[in-house]
Parts: structure tokens; sequence; C-alpha cells
């Protein structure tokens, strides 16, 4: 028999109030934490006569289409270009809800909403963000459980009605790519303090539940400046009919996670992007005069090194290239013209 297995593995992207001033020395309150710190390949297999396995892997970055995700570089409200530069509204981004621990009384009578918001990208030498999309962005203070997030529920400021700006919901057959651009070290954030973009969904009973995050790390190697964005993305793998997201609505949820132990600060971030792909995938596998043969499908124009071996844990570099190949239309044959003498793996890799 032959045995087909499709696998993707998609690595983690790892990275080793009203107090306002302006966009370059926005203060922060001196928060008094509680006594108590509360915690707070894919596969498809088929069978066709011999024995040999396929094996796909998803690695680099894919053509896609864009979703519209509403306010995504925090245009609005605008900022009014004069001190303080920043103030706590953003359309279309609801805030989470203030945790029982944050007492604004003991915290120079701070409000929780104070604590995100949006600012203007002031045009100062040594704060100017030199890659800001629009006019402003967007700033959440290091602190536990603060967070912006946005679905198809989403209410926001004094609303009481979602506007279902966010429409977009997690298709079979499609791969998603959310990419956030990001600052850290305001304030004197310490190193060491993190913050997690991620994708979820929204159960039955309403709890965001999690599909994909990546968790990004306060360090001066991977923020050496406070004027440029750096790039950040969460990939979710091609959709399975029986993945429990499948058909849900698309969140998105920006979240910092410090701890007791090493809030303050605040985070710079914009250009929240989301992207929809064909995730690749190997299809009809099958015999042609004694050959085996598959179909790889994934956005057209994508080019693909195609790889074989005997022994699937040998590293990359020891597997055999059996050629390349360009999917124009989304679609393409792939037959590998050796004899079938014993089980192989195979591998295609996206190449530029």
């Amino acid at each position: 028999m032959i045995q087909f297995i499709a696998t993707f593995a998609v690595p983690p992207v790892a990275s080793t109030v009203n107090n306002f001033s302006d966009a370059a020395t926005r203060t922060q309150p001196s928060v008094r934490p509680p006594a108590e710190k509360s915690s707070s390949a894919f596969r498809r297999s088929k069978t066709v006569a011999a024995v040999l396995v396929g094996l796909l892997v998803w690695s680099g970055p894919l053509q896609a289409g864009s979703i519209y995700v509403p306010n995504h570089s925090f245009e609005t409200p605008a900022v009014p270009p004069v001190s303080p530069y920043a103030g706590p509204a953003i359309d279309d981004w609801e805030k989470s809800a203030q945790p029982i621990w944050y007492d604004p009384a003991l915290n120079y009578d701070t409000p929780w909403d104070s604590l995100m918001g949006s600012f203007y990208n002031v045009p100062n030498p040594s704060t100017f963000i030199d890659n800001c999309d629009g006019n402003q962005a967007a700033f959440l203070f290091a602190l536990p459980e603060i967070a912006l997030f946005q679905d198809y529920t989403t209410l926001y400021g004094t609303n009481t009605t979602p506007s279902h700006g966010l429409n977009a919901v997690y298709a079979v057959g499609k791969a998603y790519n959310l990419t956030v651009g990001l600052i850290g070290g305001g304030g004197n954030m310490k190193t060491g303090v993190t913050f997690q973009i991620s994708l979820y969904y929204r159960d039955a009973a309403s709890n965001k539940v999690t599909v994909a995050a990546t968790t990004i790390t306060n360090t001066t190697a991977t923020f050496p400046t406070n004027t440029h964005l750096v790039d950040f993305q969460v990939q979710v793998p091609g959709v399975k009919a029986t993945d429990p997201w499948a058909g849900k609505n698309i969140g998105i949820q920006l979240l910092s996670t410090a701890g007791f132990d090493n809030l303050g600060g605040y985070w710079d971030l914009d250009q929240v992007r989301l992207a929809e792909i064909v995730a690749p995938n190997l299809l009809n596998p099958g015999l042609v005069d004694g050959h085996f043969n598959f179909t790889l499908r994934s956005e057209p124009g994508l080019g693909f090194e195609i790889l074989a071996t005997t022994n699937s844990a040998l590293v990359i570099s020891n597997w055999t290239r059996l050629g390349t190949l360009t999917n124009i239309d989304g679609s393409v044959s792939f037959v590998d013209t050796a004899p079938i003498s014993s089980r192989r793996f195979y591998q295609a890799r996206q190449v530029p």
C-alpha cells in the first residue's frame, strides 16, 4: 500500500492614563499589585497500491488575500496634533475589562480605560516612528490583562450593539497569517516583559478560545530603537473541517502578558494585518506507469522545490532534490520518475 500523508510544520515565531504628557513621555501609574498574585500535522492519509509516504512542509511566507480589519492602524478617532498627543479612545477595538485587582484610587486615580489608547506620531526626530502607517498608532501599558481585541461581536466605546466590522471566518482549506508592528521598551520597560498577539474564535458560551499565538519578549536586541516598528506574525495552518474553529468568526487579540513582578512601561503597536491563504496541500496521490505522483495545491504563482528521502529523520540538507515546479494556476501535478523500490518521503518547500 502507498500511505500518503500531508503535514504542515509551521514554526512558531518567538522573539528571543489620564497621565498623558506627549507621545514620547507618556507617564504611567505606579501600579500596586495585590498582596496575592493570581495566575492570571495537519494530517490526512490516503492509501493506494505499494508503499511510499509523501510529506509537504509549509515553510516561508505565502502570497495571500488581505482581510479587512477595521481601524487596523488606529487612525480613528483622530488624536489632535497638540499636547498631550494621546488619548484613550480607539474605534472598533474592544478593551479588556478592569480586573478585580486594579484599583484606580491606588494608582493616582488613573482609570483602567486610560491604560490603552492611541497617540499621534509626533514628528520629533527622537520619537517619530519612521514606518508608522498613517498618523497614529496604539499604546498598551505593560500590566497584566491589558488587551485590545476585535471580532464579529466586538463592542467598543459607548456602543451597545456590535458593528460586525470584522466578519471573516476560518474557512476550511485556508490558512491565516496575522502580522502586527510592535515597539517594546517604552517607559523604562524591563527586559523580559512579554506581549502576546493571537487569533481566536468564540465557543458556544462566547468564551475566547485561542487558535494560535505568538509571544514577544522585550529585549534591546529585539527592539534596538523606539522609532521603528518590528513585525511579528501568528500563523494558523490549513483549517480542517474537524477543527473546532472551522466556520467560526475570526478574532484578533493584542495582550500584555507582563507579570506582577515585572510590570511597567508601555508597548507601541500599529499595522494590524490579516491575510487568508490557500493552504499548501498534497492531493490525489497515486501511481502512473509505476511512478508515484501527486497534485500540489497552493496560492497561484508560487514556486516549490520537491525533495525526497527514504529516511524522514534526516536533516533537510541530506534529502534528495528531485526538481522544482511553479504552481501557475493554483494546482500542479508532480511525477517522481524514479521506479518504486522502497518507502519514500516527499517534501515540497516554497522557494523564492
